[in-house]
């Protein structure tokens, strides 16, 4: 399946979302109150350098539903420790 494809897959819920490279490596977390919104976000052609230098990165994307912001921030965090990413 293709990043794409996934993207038009996701929820439009709270949640946290993984981006991975090629090697299957994460490359990035973040949260988002609308999952789908917000990873639409960093495909739309208005991005900053930093995020077009990031998007030619994503070769997958993983994610999970929370019930609320609160909950996808402190998940969030718990993955950024975890993965201790670049972004």
């Amino acid at each position: 399946m293709t990043v794409k494809e996934k993207i038009r897959l996701l929820p439009k819920t709270a949640g946290v979302y993984i981006f991975k490279n090629s090697d299957g490596d994460t490359i990035y977390v973040g949260k988002a109150d609308n999952l789908v919104n917000r990873v639409k976000s960093y495909f739309s052609k208005n991005s900053d350098p930093k995020t077009k230098a990031l998007r030619k990165r994503i070769a997958d994307i993983e994610y999970f539903v929370v019930e609320n912001e609160v909950e996808a921030l402190l998940l969030e965090n718990i993955l950024i420790k975890k993965y201790q990413r670049r972004y």
